[in-house]
């Protein structure tokens, strides 16, 4: 049998396994408007670093479940030689309490001949350390082996609760770098651009409009560009509900350069868009940025995050409602 230090060598692997430091991360800060962290670098390198360690968090984990898996393999073994021991064991006890303690040297003593007496002197050493040595290595064995199963349970189980608490953070990194990534990553198709291009100056800029167009989706007004947008998404088959004018203090809707496109198609539910809903609010915001060189697109809003033409999409952070946060329609605004 291996001797016993083998069945501890598990236990000590896991231990090192498990002292390697673990990357801290900070949660994505959702008041943070760029999208960001509270820990240093790009989201992209965040997420990077998140990967890594939660994959050498999962090689520990395997490690360790190799190890324990190995460790019952051979305490297997051990609990069968445990009961061949208690045997052997058990026969010296009958045999002492038969014979008696001096039965032993009587064996000695009756041997024909000196070199008989020396073989049987030698025999009778070597029994009494290997009958030594197995009583040591049964007690051992009692004493170590369901302490070296718990530790090395313990060491699996925390292995467990880190490699955990490293997927999710690793998931929330990559939702907040979904977030400000746009494009195909937060399943919002970019098709091919197709809106009339609105009227621009001579010099390729914007001319300055008032609000001099009647709103056909409130009793306001809106700008031409606006309400050329606004035709082009009818024209382009996004016809769900719509507000545009409104009175505010801030923003471009009293300007008349705004629009809310609702995701369901009779109105602004109070609940986060799902499904068919999602989808079209998906398509309308793609479709807005395919075509922002053409309609003069400011900025456009839709599902916690925002899309400039200078920056693409970024966290947008509202009041926490499904409005606020602009989860069930498409704001945009234009220049």
């Amino acid at each position: 049998m291996k001797p016993f230090r083998r069945l501890l060598a598990p236990l000590t692997v896991v231990a090192l396994l498990l002292s390697v430091p673990v990357a801290a991360f900070a949660d994505p800060d959702p008041t943070n408007p760029d999208g960001g962290t509270q820990a240093s670098g790009s989201l992209q390198d965040q997420l990077a670093a998140a990967t890594k360690a939660y994959l050498d968090a999962k090689g520990r984990l395997d490690a360790a479940v190799a190890k324990q898996q190995e460790f019952q393999a051979e305490l297997a073994d051990a609990n069968a030689r445990l009961a061949e021991l208690r045997g052997e064991v058990g026969v010296v006890v009958v045999a002492t309490y038969k014979e008696g303690p001096l039965s032993n040297l009587a064996i000695v003593l009756n041997s024909a001949s000196s070199d008989d007496f020396i073989t049987r002197a030698e025999t009778l050493r070597q029994i009494t350390q290997t009958e030594d040595h197995q009583l040591h290595e049964l007690n051992q064995l009692e004493a170590t082996a369901a302490q070296t199963q718990a530790d090395l349970d313990a060491a699996v189980n925390t292995a467990k609760v880190q490699t955990a608490e490293l997927e999710r953070r690793k998931a929330q990194i990559q939702q907040a770098l979904d977030v400000v990534a746009g494009g195909p990553t937060t399943g919002i198709p970019i098709p091919a651009p197709s809106a009339d291009p609105a009227p621009r100056n001579p010099d390729g800029s914007w001319p300055s409009q008032s609000c001099s167009e009647k709103d056909p989706t409130t009793s306001g007004c809106l700008t031409p560009r606006t309400l050329h947008a606004l035709q082009q998404a009818r024209l382009a088959g996004f016809t769900h509900y719509t507000a545009c004018w409104r009175q505010s203090t801030w923003g471009e809707h009293p300007l008349g350069r705004a629009c809310d496109f609702a995701a369901h198609p009779t109105g602004f539910l109070d609940a986060t868009a799902t499904g068919p809903d999602r989808d079209y609010g998906n398509r309308l915001a793609g479709w807005f940025i395919a075509n922002a060189s053409r309609l003069g697109v400011l900025y456009v809003i839709w599902y916690h995050q925002i899309w400039e033409p200078s920056r693409g999409w970024h966290y947008y952070k509202g009041d926490g409602t499904a409005a606020g946060d602009h989860m069930n329609h498409v704001h945009l605004s234009e220049v």
